[in-house]
């Protein structure tokens, strides 16, 4: 049985092949790390933004594209490629150096989606209009904007030092939707609060927040301690417990339960980079922690909208494919 609606799945209906991931450093920086909220970002965030730091190496776009798109295509034997602009805030600052990225991503060979990961609270209207004006200027079928919600909840938000709230997400989501982008919300489980670590209640709270807007796509991370962050020194001092892998897939597997079943899975775990990941020692392990979300899953007899309108099983369209195009 398949149990969920993979970004895999979504990709071959669109495009009818296999279609991975490109991730791009185009330079950008953070309202939460240059001062203009705080210079400390999120509790969680790497100094590096989740980025690959290639722009600061010398490698332009365009040379990032070139190195990129060899390897992923030779290991997964794809021609098309999302060009996944991904290293910090991707719409932070004006308007017309995003303008001067987005122009740098026309004609790179095998672009077939864009995906912008960036913060709800860095956008307004110019730069909406500008990224709804991408599939036809960059010929590209689909443009993905990456809103990190992390939680619905405001305290667990002012706890990890995110700097805005759930209603800038809302509003972020319904103007994006609204100018034709496909919304991708990522949520956190096992974030910390107020309370020590949000419940899985709390999490499910977040999960029914999405469910109500207009996004069209999830990214579920775990959380996990990262080297160099504000929650690795909580996590040292004993202010701070992560999740146990087994509280992580009761939490997940209800979550998808919950969510709505045509809402596209980008992911279902986090993804440590190399040398970064200090707690939990389950998260580092992703092959191990694969098989243990399939497993659990199928234990479980769980399927994505099972307890949300989708009771007489997945749709056809989902797939079994665990991996993401990422």
């Amino acid at each position: 049985m398949n149990r969920y609606f993979a970004l895999s799945a979504h990709l071959r209906q669109q495009f009818g092949e296999r279609v991975q991931k490109i991730p791009l450093d185009a330079g950008f920086s953070c309202p939460n790390r240059d001062g203009t909220i705080s210079r400390h970002g999120c509790v969680f965030c790497n100094p590096r933004g989740s980025g690959s730091g290639m722009l600061e190496q010398g490698m332009s776009l365009t040379d990032q594209w070139t190195h990129w798109s060899a390897r992923i295509g030779k290991r997964y034997k794809a021609r098309r490629f999302i060009a996944y602009l991904q290293s910090y805030s991707n719409t932070y600052g004006p308007v017309d150096k995003l303008a001067r990225v987005l122009d740098e991503l026309k004609g790179l060979p095998g672009i077939a989606a864009l995906s912008i990961g960036t913060r709800p609270d860095c956008l307004d209207a110019e730069k909406l209009a500008l990224l709804a004006d991408l599939r036809d200027s960059l010929h590209v079928r689909e443009v993905f904007l990456e809103l990190g919600l992390q939680s619905a909840s405001d305290a667990t938000l002012a706890c990890i030092n995110r700097g805005h709230t759930a209603q800038d997400f809302a509003n972020a989501a319904r103007a994006a939707a609204d100018r034709g982008l496909s919304v991708v919300a990522h949520l956190m489980a096992g974030l910390p609060s107020p309370n020590g670590h949000e419940s899985a209640n709390e999490f499910l709270a977040s999960v029914d927040f999405i469910n109500a807007l207009p996004v069209r796509g999830v990214k579920f991370h775990n959380l996990y301690v990262c080297r160099g962050t504000p929650l690795a020194r909580m996590w040292r001092e004993g202010e701070y417990t992560p999740l146990t892998q087994a509280e992580y897939l009761d939490m997940l597997g209800r979550a998808l339960m919950r969510l709505r079943p045509e809402t596209v899975i980008h992911r279902l775990n986090g993804n440590p980079a190399p040398g970064e990941h200090l707690a939990p020692d389950w998260a580092g392990n992703m092959r191990a922690l694969h098989n243990a979300v399939r497993d659990h899953l199928e234990r479980s007899d769980i399927w994505q909208g099972k307890r949300n309108g989708a009771e007489s099983g997945p749709s056809p369209h989902f797939s079994p494919d665990f991996a993401a195009s990422e």
